[in-house]
Formats: structure tokens, C-alpha cells, sequence
């Protein structure tokens, strides 16, 4: 059967975790593509710089780099930068010939590979106006030097056509201008150890996030299942005959229509069981008189015929009829032992030794047939009962007791007080229940000696009593090692 829980956790688990993988991408673009578009911006501030200072010469384009300033530019701590200044028709100016020139059309920044490693690579053109233009550049410079006599805004408009001419990268080209390409390519190991960086702080954080989160889903689950739980326990502590409904305030909401469906069918179980016990009282209680006619009709019979085959056949009708009557007795007895007919409001306090002494007188008859030494040690003790089921508890006992002793044997009837309850105790002479057998005995319709006449009811009678009453039931081997030694052992009566 499949599990609610397996099932909870899977559809809340399964989802989170993709939620936080897409999450955890999500936040790893949003850090890392900003982290990107800064190192290009260095590179093409980088490029724009080494455009500032492109002229045209006598004999072409110059680049004034000292080479003071050549080495800060290349200087760059983990990485190393190449750069390749190029006129218009793909000549070397100045830089790292073999940093590749831009063939097509490219986008801002591209990697591309330099000396066998990777590196992210930036061009621009740059306009470089002629040595006319570039002087007229210098005289506006210098006239716009008295800023008190000018105003701001023609100021800063000389400022950019200064700027314009001295070959601003990105600006129109002057007329009689030269356009230069600026190629500045860096190497990815800042990059990579800021991407690691990223990646890693993302894992701890998305794991530990994880984690939380099936921690807490597993803890909701639980919490939620728990209802569940403590009605398995309820129903798993009931006794095979306790039928009685749910208390519906336990159960949950969203389990009402299963505990109403349970305790129906609960109901019809018991209604069921109730039917069958009271089936087998009534055929009990309807037998009783019948057979008792019966018997006083062949005791009749057996006074007057003293023909040796009629008081033969007399006689078997005669055992016939005490075996029916007996086991009517038993099954009347088994009937009212159980928990649906038992009522606890018909218990009360009884002498345990006095009842005794009044059943034990109607078994002498039955001993003395076999010539069984029936005996009893009794003490003061008190049981809190139901009389009628008590003396059928004793009267099962003893019988058992005589019908498996021996011609010669002995039983013994006793009681006695003790600070956990009355003990009852049966001992007999006879075989003995071996220790593998003796839980069996107290099943229904169990004999364990097929010799012996019965129905296998008086001992599953006794364990029904006793279990009504609270008390338990044992089978040991008596002192002397022969026999059978049954101990009942009630709870204090007298206890508060």
C-alpha cells in the first residue's frame, strides 16, 4: 500500500528543490553578468585610453606610450593584457603582433584565445584628425583658458570639440581623419576566480537552503500526520473484542468520514457478535430444561428395569445425556463470559474461601467415583466479582482437574490473600500440560486427551472470566514435579 508520507514529501520536496535550482540560477546570473559587464568596461576603458593617445605623424599613426606608461598598463596583477593599436589597412602600429586583428563584424566583448589561454577581447575605432585639425585643436585650448571671461556653456562646447578632434574613440571622424583600430585583450583568471567564487557561495548557500527546507517540510508532514498516528495506537492497544466506536472528538476533521465508516462497520461487527452469543444463550437456556427432563425420565427408567442389556443401554443414555447437559452448561457459561454480555456493574465484593467451600461439596460425588483424594487449604480472601461467572471459573477448574487425575489421585483446592490480590490455586496429580502446549489449552475446542471425555470449552471458559475480571490466568508444575498446578491470580479488591 502506498505511503501518505512518501507521497507528501515527494510532491513538496520535488518542487522545492526545483524552485531552488532555478532560484540558485537566477541568482547566479544576476551576479555574475553585472560582474561581466565591469571587466569589460575596464577592458574598453582600457582601449579608449590607448585611443587618447593615437596622432598622425610625418610618417603615420603614432601612439604616444611611454614606456613607463606601456608597463602599468600591463601590469595587472593575476592577469596579463596584450593590446594592438592598427592603422586602417591592418598594419601594426605598436602592441603584440600576434594578437589576432577583428576580421567582420564583432560585438562589444568576445573571448577569444591568446598563447594557448583563454581571454576576453575589446576593439574600437578611434578617429585620429590630421596635424591641421589637431593644432587647431591646441589654439581652442588655449583660448578657452580665461574661463572668467567666458560663459559656461560656450566652455563646454569648445571642451568637446577639443575633445572630438583630439580623437575621442566613438566620434565622427573630421574630415581628412584617419580611423585606427584599439584591440585590448586580458586574460580570464580574475574572472574565473570571481565566477568560483560566486558558484561556491552559491552551493553552501542553495544546500544549506535545501536542507531547511526538507528539515521543514519533514517536520510539517509529521506534525500533520500525528492524528494518524495516535489512532493507529488507539486501535492497536484495543483487545480483539472490544468493538466499542471511536470517540469521535479524537479524530480529526479531515478524518470524520473514514472513523464513521469505521465505527459503522464496527457496529455492524458487533451487532453481528451480539446476535451469535445471544443465539447460543437461548439454545443454551432452551436446552437446559429438556435435558434435565430427560435425565430424571432415564433415572426413572434405570430404577425399574434390571435387565442387564436395557440398564446397560440405560446407562450409556444416561452418560450421554450428563455430557449434553454439561456441555449446555458450558456454552450458557461461555456466553456470558464474554465482554459484550459481561457488566461490570454486577461486580461486587466476595469471600474467595467461602465460595470455594460451597463449590468444592459439589464435585465429592465425582471425586469419590474415581476414589480422588479432593482436598482444600482455604484462607480469608477477597475478590471483586461477579458470583455467578466466578463459580463457573471454579467449577471448570475443578472439573478439569478430576477428569484428568488418575484413579487414586488427589486434588487440591486453595486460596489465599497476598498484597497483590486473592490468588486462586487448582493442583492435580494427573499428566501434566507440557510447557509447549500450555497457552494452546486455552484456545476453544482444544483437548489435549481424546480418552478423556469433553468438549475442549472449560479452560477457554476460565481464561474468558478471568480476563473479564482483570485477572490472569497460569499453568505450572506443582512442587512435587506430577501433574498440573493452575494459578489465578486476581487484582486487590481491597486496594482503594
Amino acid at each position: 500500500m502506498p505511503s501518505i508520507r512518501l507521497r507528501l514529501l515527494k510532491w513538496l520536496i520535488g518542487p522545492i528543490l526545483v524552485l531552488n535550482l532555478a532560484g540558485g540560477a537566477l541568482i547566479y546570473a544576476l551576479a555574475w553578468i553585472p560582474a561581466q559587464h565591469a571587466f569589460d568596461q575596464n577592458l574598453g576603458d582600457a582601449a579608449a585610453g590607448l585611443g587618447a593617445r593615437l596622432s598622425m605623424g610625418e610618417g603615420g599613426l603614432q601612439l604616444d606610450l611611454p614606456a613607463r606608461a606601456e608597463q602599468v598598463l600591463r601590469s595587472d596583477g593575476d592577469d596579463e593584457v596584450f593590446f594592438a593599436v592598427r592603422s586602417p589597412q591592418g598594419a601594426l602600429v605598436a602592441g603584440d603582433a600576434d594578437l589576432p586583428p577583428v576580421s567582420g563584424p564583432r560585438p562589444a566583448a568576445w573571448d577569444a584565445a591568446m598563447r594557448g589561454e583563454a581571454v576576453r577581447v575589446v576593439t574600437l575605432t578611434v578617429a585620429v584628425p590630421p596635424p591641421a585639425a589637431r593644432a587647431a585643436t591646441a589654439f581652442a585650448s588655449a583660448a578657452a583658458a580665461p574661463a572668467a571671461r567666458a560663459p559656461a556653456s560656450s566652455l563646454a562646447a569648445a571642451s568637446r570639440r577639443a575633445a572630438r578632434a583630439e580623437g575621442e574613440p566613438g566620434a565622427l571622424p573630421a574630415a581628412g581623419a584617419a580611423e585606427a583600430s584599439v584591440t585590448v585583450a586580458k586574460t580570464v583568471r580574475k574572472r574565473t576566480q570571481a565566477r568560483q567564487a560566486i558558484v561556491r557561495a552559491l552551493i553552501l548557500l542553495e544546500t544549506l537552503f535545501a536542507l531547511a527546507a526538507v528539515g521543514l517540510i519533514w517536520f510539517s508532514v509529521s506534525s500533520g500526520l500525528r492524528p494518524l498516528n495516535r489512532v493507529r495506537a488507539v486501535l492497536a492497544a484495543r483487545s480483539a473484542d472490544d468493538l466499542s466506536p471511536l470517540p469521535s472528538n479524537e479524530v480529526p476533521y479531515e478524518l470524520e468520514p473514514v472513523a464513521q465508516a469505521l465505527n459503522g462497520l464496527l457496529d455492524r461487527i458487533q451487532g453481528g457478535a451480539r446476535a451469535q452469543q445471544d443465539f447460543l444463550a437461548n439454545v443454551a437456556h432452551q436446552l437446559r430444561t429438556p435435558l434435565a427432563g430427560l435425565r430424571t425420565q432415564l433415572d426413572v427408567l434405570a430404577r425399574r428395569h434390571e435387565d442387564p442389556d436395557t440398564a446397560h443401554t440405560l446407562a450409556m443414555m444416561q452418560s450421554s445425556t450428563e455430557r449434553m447437559i454439561r456441555q449446555t452448561n458450558q456454552l450458557l457459561a461461555l456466553a456470558r463470559a464474554e465482554p459484550s454480555h459481561f457488566e461490570k456493574k454486577r461486580l461486587e465484593p466476595l469471600q474467595l474461601d467461602q465460595l470455594l467451600a460451597d463449590t468444592v461439596q459439589h464435585f465429592v460425588h465425582q471425586a469419590a467415583r474415581k476414589q480422588i483424594d479432593l482436598g482444600f487449604e482455604l484462607e480469608p480472601a477477597v475478590v471483586h466479582a461477579d458470583p455467578f461467572l466466578l463459580r463457573d471459573l471454579v467449577d471448570n477448574l475443578i472439573d478439569n482437574a478430576i477428569r484428568y487425575t488418575p484413579e487414586n489421585g488427589a486434588v487440591t483446592v486453595a486460596c489465599r490473600q497476598t498484597g497483590a490480590g486473592a490468588v486462586l490455586t487448582v493442583e492435580d496429580s494427573g499428566p501434566g500440560i507440557p510447557p509447549g502446549r500450555r497457552e494452546a489449552v486455552f484456545s476453544r475446542f482444544v483437548r489435549l486427551d481424546d480418552k478423556t471425555t469433553g468438549s475442549g470449552l472449560g479452560l477457554a471458559i476460565v481464561r474468558d472470566i478471568a480476563h473479564a475480571h482483570g485477572a490472569t490466568v497460569a499453568i505450572d508444575t506443582p512442587a512435587s514435579g506430577q501433574g498440573a498446578l493452575f494459578t489465578v491470580q486476581f487484582p486487590n479488591a481491597l486496594a482503594p
